[in-house]
């Protein structure tokens, strides 16, 4: 059955032909966060959602704006490809905000086409190996972090968002610019600091949703009003711009005096450049105005997505003993000979998708394709769904990532060895580059950085594993929020942490 929904003031409004209110309390997932006052983890309403309506169903956002939740297979492989769709306005207005629009994110049609081609060199399977003794330099600083906060606190947890944050940091500033963070300035990487924490509040979202929704006039003159959030981005935009361009500029020096400087993402693209190798290739200012589509998509996901997985081997030590005899046996073997570690990742990439949710708008009438016919209100059967220009779209791509009919009864759980025993249903055409997963999304706007981020996994993972047992606090336990990026947090729900025993072995 096809079900429409609101949520409003604790209720749940169902739509057929008579309005039908369902109290939260109805949905026992739900009800647990109501009564205890602990904050909502994300997907407690969400999740029973799916499961109680299907993978398709209508919201309100915000001032009632109408939006689609979709987590139907087929639907999302269908909008991610097409081009009846581009960013919704939430997403448009932290783009115009952060990166600029003649950054790759913010490209359209075959400027986008054009970017693209031109800087998939810098990220190819070859490239991307060629980063690894960054990430390894990267990961073995983290574990000398850890060793020494072992040292100095043995039975202490260890808060360790800011530390694989830092490292994250260090990596793709290395892969990406061939300098260190240091080279950056202490003022970039305070105001990084500061972005990074911003797309942790709950203040920041709110503002840019509202904003979304306000005309274009009005959002433009709110930008520069002197609120903390607004100058903090502001800063960010200048530094990047400045910074992008103090980079190529050294670069182009190098390669004047005959110098290689192919080692790293920019240096690739100046190299494409200054070769004429590729009809695609951007000019050095083109490039420079990359620096932060690179920067900033290239750590703070990564970091937390390295944390979720640590705490899921924190509260299963059989499976992390496990874990690390694989690792210990095939410590000589390349990452992708370890079936087991990467049966993990996709696990944890599968329940733990930074971008769980993605905005999208379509920009012309078109019909949404359904996995399988659903039945509306009148009783009629459909297979698609109208959509008319201007309908706003949220892909689900947690929901659709937890759907029992294709991850298996236990979707909910994590599981690793589900992708060692073949217990999940093939759904048709891949829908991203990975495992089948949409947690880099798919299709022209697929994760340019998909494979480096992959490989950083790999490496950190396999570091950390090998040299630390984790476990976790009795009393404490960490949730899951969304806040413009899925992100672990303390029970209050308002501090961003991941506080776990980390020991040596």
């Amino acid at each position: 059955m096809y079900w429409d929904f609101l949520l409003h003031r604790g209720y749940m409004v169902r739509f057929e032909f008579l309005f039908v209110p369902a109290k939260i309390s109805d949905f026992p997932q739900c009800r647990t966060h109501a009564t205890t006052g602990v904050s909502p983890e994300y997907g407690d309403h969400e999740f029973v959602w799916q499961t109680n309506f299907g993978p398709i169903y209508r919201l309100k956002g915000c001032f009632g704006e109408d939006s689609l939740m979709i987590s139907d297979p087929v639907a999302l492989q269908y909008i991610v490809n097409s081009s009846h769709f581009e960013h919704g306005p939430l997403l448009v207005n932290v783009i115009d905000m952060l990166f600029g629009k003649k950054s790759l994110v913010a490209a359209k049609g075959d400027a986008h086409r054009r970017l693209r081609a031109a800087m998939n060199p810098g990220f190819s399977a070859a490239a991307v190996r060629n980063y690894q003794p960054v990430l390894l330099r990267a990961a073995q600083q983290l574990s000398e972090k850890l060793e020494e906060s072992y040292t100095k606190a043995p039975t202490s947890l260890v808060s360790i968002c800011p530390l694989l944050g830092n490292a994250t940091f260090s990596a793709v500033v290395q892969a990406g610019f061939g300098c260190s963070t240091q080279d950056l300035g202490d003022k970039f990487v305070a105001n990084n600091a500061q972005i990074v924490a911003l797309s942790s509040s709950q203040s920041a979202p709110r503002t840019f949703a509202i904003g979304a929704c306000l005309p274009n006039w009005i959002w433009r003159t709110m930008i520069h009003a002197p609120l903390a959030t607004f100058k903090e981005i502001r800063t960010a935009k200048y530094l990047t711009h400045q910074l992008g361009k103090k980079i190529v500029d050294g670069k182009m020096d190098l390669a004047r005096q005959g110098l290689e400087i192919d080692t790293d993402v920019f240096g690739i693209l100046l190299d494409q450049y200054l070769g004429g190798k590729t009809k695609h290739a951007l000019s050095p200012k083109e490039v420079a105005a990359q620096f932060s589509a690179l920067v900033y998509p290239g750590q703070d996901p990564t970091a937390n997505t390295i944390a979720f997985g640590l705490l899921e081997l924190a509260k299963d030590s059989e499976f992390q003993e496990t874990l690390r005899a694989e690792i210990q046996s095939s410590i000589a073997a390349s990452y992708d000979s370890m079936p087991l570690l990467n049966a993990f990742i996709k696990e944890v990439l599968r329940l733990y998708p930074a971008a769980a949710m993605i905005q999208r708008i379509a920009i012309e009438d078109t019909a949404i394709p359904l996995s399988d016919s659903i039945e509306i209100a009148n009783g009629e059967l459909i297979t698609q769904i109208p959509v008319a220009k201007g309908q706003v779209l949220t892909l689900g791509v947690a929901s659709f990532q937890r759907l029992e009919r294709y991850w298996g009864e236990d979707a909910q759980k994590f599981r690793p060895t589900r992708w060692l025993d073949r217990t999940i249903t093939p759904h048709g055409s891949a829908l991203g580059p990975y495992a089948n997963l949409l947690s880099f999304l798919g299709g022209p706007r697929v994760c340019l950085g998909w494979r480096f981020a992959i490989l950083e996994m790999q490496v950190f993972f396999l570091e950390l594993i090998s040299k630390f047992s984790f476990a976790l606090s009795e009393d404490d336990f960490v949730r899951m929020r969304f806040s413009g990026a899925l992100i672990p947090v303390l029970p209050n729900g308002s501090e961003k942490a991941a506080p776990m025993f980390i020991t040596p072995i």
